[in-house]
């Protein structure tokens, strides 16, 4: 079947479901009832399937129609986007823009760059989400997704943009210093309660110390308090429960204002690495480039 024939008739039944009779759905469309209800009854013999339970007082969708549906409603948006792109001759960023982040991360140091882009661009409309969870770009359909760590070699249909490394310090609130005492080489950081982030699986991440020569040590230390958030890790350390090893985009405000202190200094070391991630081929469209651009002139780890 010729791709033009699977377009026939899903506008209309568009407007069936969502105006909830052939007649106002004929009004809408500018047509007759009796043309409405004949191109309903072509795509469902075409089809195969009853998309409408009709009586005389009701006419609903089916189980199958609801899901094909949605599907035409999916279909009728990205070529209503289509055409915008067109008629904005790609200068303009415009449609539906799909986003993924890191929870943390995107809410404190991403989505205020996509808020301002927005008041820059209007039509831009970004659908954005927050999770942790591991996000599959292309069944998703993710258009830019930004990645904290990712695997040694992105593959072949993923475009990936490197943006610097997390930098990862070990800090504390003064309260607690002041109770417990401030530890001033590794062997007194270990000697003191720790506030780990705790992982999905139930394991702990664990200490990164730098080291003057050689590779940095990985220290597996008992943890006080073991959280699942990195911003209700912070609020531990505030409240004085014990040290953590943070990255520094995430208490970089906390340190200036004096509500946390660094310690050891010499043991800070590089995290995982930030990435801005694509399908190949979508950075090709101006809503995408447009966010990407932005995000990898302003975003930053380190």
């Amino acid at each position: 079947m010729m791709a033009s024939e699977r377009l026939k008739g899903i506008a209309t039944l568009v407007a069936v479901a969502d105006a909830g009779s052939f007649t106002a759905a004929a009004e809408r469309l500018h047509l007759s009832s009796s043309a409405v209800s004949k191109s309903v009854a072509r795509l469902e013999e075409r089809l195969g399937t009853r998309l409408f339970a009709r009586s005389t007082r009701s006419l609903a969708l089916t189980e199958a129609g609801a899901a094909y549906y949605r599907t035409c409603v999916r279909v009728l948006a990205d070529l209503e986007e289509g055409e915008a792109v067109l008629a904005a001759q790609r200068s303009e960023p415009v449609g539906r823009l799909r986003l993924d982040m890191p929870a943390t991360f995107g809410r404190l140091c991403v989505w205020p760059l996509l808020l301002n882009l927005m008041q820059q661009h209007p039509q831009l409309r970004p659908h954005v989400s927050f999770t942790d969870r591991f996000v599959d770009l292309q069944d998703e359909g993710i258009d830019l997704a930004v990645r904290i760590g990712g695997p040694a070699h992105w593959p072949a249909n993923i475009g990936h943009r490197y943006l610097g490394s997390e930098r990862l310090i070990f800090c504390a609130a003064p309260d607690y210093l002041a109770r417990q005492g401030t530890p001033g080489s590794p062997a007194a950081l270990l000697q003191h309660a720790a506030v780990l982030y705790g992982k999905a699986d139930g394991s702990t991440s664990p200490w990164l110390l730098a080291q003057q020569a050689g590779p940095v040590q990985r220290r597996e230390v008992e943890g006080r308090v073991v959280v699942g958030n990195a911003e209700a890790q912070v609020a531990a350390v505030k409240a004085g429960c014990g040290i953590a090893q943070l990255a520094t985009w995430l208490v970089r405000e906390d340190i200036a204002s004096g509500a946390l202190v660094q310690l050891c200094p010499a043991l800070a070391t590089d995290g995982l690495p930030l990435h801005l991630v694509w399908p190949v081929g979508r950075q090709l469209l101006p809503k995408v480039d447009a966010v990407l651009q932005c995000l990898a002139a302003q975003l930053r780890v380190d």
